[in-house]
């Protein structure tokens, strides 16, 4: 059996799946198994033509190969998760506008955070936003909250645009 270099080997994906390393125990059954197989290859390779050692010794090296890789993966995984908690920790007391996967759009003060499976999620004015829907961050004066009304927009006024009639400036 053969598996190609471009073959999918898991199912879904997503932040969850890429934040989770996998467990000890898998990598202590993956190396028995690949013990127990190099031992029946040898036990029963035709003694007429023996098998060349080199290949043995090219899997075995493949195979160290392979756990320092993984090793080194789960280890950027954990640096990771670590990066997004500190992160998300940062903005608390800012100010953030979000939109929500429904399209729901708010904004407002983040007063916390929690860390679930799928990644930091903030506590924006009492809505749990998760940190990859956090659009802008910012200071108090910094992000508005966005508008949802429908007005006309006429009226008078100082500073600012209007779209009533104001007097004209006197000529200097």
């Amino acid at each position: 059996m053969s598996i190609s270099a471009t073959e999918g080997v898991g199912g879904a994906g997503g932040l969850a799946s890429m934040v989770t390393p996998a467990t000890s125990s898998t990598k202590k059954d993956d190396k028995e198994m690949f013990m127990q197989l190099l031992v029946a290859q040898l036990k029963y390779q035709d003694p007429t033509n023996p098998a060349d050692t080199s290949q043995f010794l090219a899997q075995s090296a493949q195979f160290t190969s392979l756990e320092k890789m993984q090793a080194v993966a789960d280890q950027t995984q954990q640096l990771f998760a670590a990066q997004m908690a500190f992160g998300a920790s940062s903005l608390v007391g800012k100010q953030v506008s979000y939109t929500l996967a429904d399209g729901t759009k708010g904004a407002g003060s983040c007063s916390g955070v929690s860390f679930e499976a799928g990644g930091p999620v903030l506590d924006v004015a009492g809505t749990p936003v998760p940190l990859a829907q956090v659009t802008t961050v910012g200071d108090a004066a910094a992000v508005t909250k966005p508008s949802t009304g429908t007005g006309t927009g006429t009226g008078t006024g100082t500073g600012g645009t209007t779209s009533g009639t104001t007097p004209a400036a006197p000529a200097s």
